[in-house]
């Protein structure tokens, strides 16, 4: 299959993130006979943990799956760039290769803002890929953003009313 059919796949996941008011990033783990053996969507908010990723919940599912800590062989698909922290995971984890969508220029550790997965001494190197569905993860997750801080001026306008300033 497809790399663009699992990010769609993961988009979906990532649209479920978005319904539940959390950052609409999804991510998926594909065995090498392209079986699905996690996936995930952003949960830290309702979840009230901070590595409630998309990555580590998919992650996480994979190892259940597998009975294992390891996942080799596999492929994860992202919406967004990991993270840090989930490019840790990833290593630890051994998953084989990442695909994600859009770069994350502030936060990405696989490429944008830091290259965690390929540094120089680490145990375990995943291939990358970038940029697959660009357009459609940055698109879901430009609108979230656009909507919140609509959102948040609304409020702040309405506060502002009824408090009397």
């Amino acid at each position: 299959m497809s790399d663009e059919i699992w990010m769609r796949r993961a988009l979906m996941l990532a649209n479920r993130a978005e319904s539940i008011g959390e950052i609409p990033v999804g991510a998926v783990i594909v065995d090498e006979n392209n079986q699905i053996i996690g996936e995930g969507f952003n949960q830290p908010i309702s979840k009230h943990n901070p590595t409630a990723h998309a990555e580590i919940l998919a992650i996480e599912q994979a190892g259940k799956f597998l009975n294992n800590y390891r996942i080799i062989n596999t492929t994860l698909y992202v919406t967004l760039e990991p993270c840090i922290m989930c490019a840790g995971a990833i290593i630890h984890s051994r998953i084989k290769r990442v695909v994600y969508g859009a770069r994350d220029y502030k936060t990405g550790a696989a490429g944008s803002f830091i290259d965690i997965l390929a540094q120089q001494g680490i145990n375990h190197y995943a291939e990358v890929t970038g940029g697959v569905l660009a357009n459609e993860c940055s698109t879901i997750l430009s609108d979230f953003f656009k909507k919140r801080r609509l959102q948040k001026k609304v409020t702040k306008n309405c506060c502002q009313k009824v408090s009397g300033n």
